[in-house]
């Protein structure tokens, strides 16, 4: 039985949910460039710890800083981190999986064992060594997030890129005197390219918890500029006085990264194409 008319992303709860929850995250954002409530670093100690109304619409932190600006402002980070990472990420990646796939032999042995090597060396303590380097900061995040998404990124182009090189039009193609590149080129990215958006995707949500991560232990963004996760780290300090100090960076964070999830999730239904035939 056929379902109503429409796009069949009309009709699908994961992709609709999170496309709404990230699509407030970058309003958010957007907003925040140009208006939020009070300056996000702005100090008022008599206002200290107030509770949510109608002068500060989430209350005040212990430094009377309002907390719906630090929030708005905050998301800025979120996806400066995650846009930022996922690109140094998607592009050595996919030109190492690329590599590999088209190579094969001790290429793809090489680019693979260095990707096992990569994974050794996770995210924060890739930042700790950078932190160390160049100090803590944002862009120690953005290095040390971009690294860690390499070999996932390679790993996955490889794979997908490998079922295509087995397919008829690429065994043609090759059969015509056309280089491994200019195939790679023409064939096979196009053809892994859904596979990339739904692991893009995905990969933005785990460096937005991986940022705030990285800040709630000083590692990432530093003050003034507000951060999700140095608003949890600040937080700790009052969580029973004020524990709605840690309910809202917490819910940011929680929201944004499910919203991404179930996008990922959406994408990857709709874009499948044995599932497109099957509707």
């Amino acid at each position: 039985m056929s379902g109503p008319p429409g796009h069949p992303a009309l009709h699908h709860p994961s992709f609709l949910v999170g496309a709404g929850l990230t699509l407030v995250l970058a309003l958010a954002a957007l907003l925040s460039l140009v208006w939020s409530p009070y300056p996000p670093a702005e100090i008022d100690i008599p206002a200290k710890l107030r509770p949510p109304g109608m002068a500060h619409w989430l209350g005040t932190d212990s430094l009377g800083r309002d907390i719906a600006s630090q929030l708005l402002v905050g998301s800025q980070n979120a996806i400066v981190v995650g846009v930022l990472a996922v690109a140094i990420g998607l592009a050595a990646g996919v030109l190492l999986g690329c590599w590999a796939s088209a190579r094969r032999g001790a290429v793809e042995e090489l680019v693979m064992r260095l990707s096992d090597f990569t994974f050794a060396f996770p995210a924060l303590l890739s930042a700790i060594m950078l932190g160390a380097i160049l100090g803590p900061g944002l862009l120690t995040g953005i290095l040390a997030i971009g690294i860690f998404n390499i070999p996932v990124f390679a790993r996955i182009t490889r794979g997908a890129a490998n079922a295509v090189w087995s397919r008829e039009y690429v065994l043609a193609a090759r059969a015509a005197g056309f280089g491994p590149w200019r195939i790679t080129l023409d064939h096979v990215l196009p053809n892994i390219a859904s596979v990339l958006i739904v692991q893009a995707t995905i990969s933005f949500a785990t460096a937005i918890l991986a940022e705030a991560a990285l800040s709630y232990l000083g590692l990432g963004t530093q003050p003034p500029q507000p951060s999700w996760g140095r608003m949890l780290n600040e937080a700790q300090n009052q969580l029973f006085q004020a524990p709605l100090l840690a309910v809202y960076p917490g819910l940011a964070i929680a929201l944004s990264v499910l919203g991404l999830n179930l996008l990922g999730d959406g994408l990857r239904d709709l874009l499948d194409p044995r599932l497109v035939r099957s509707r």
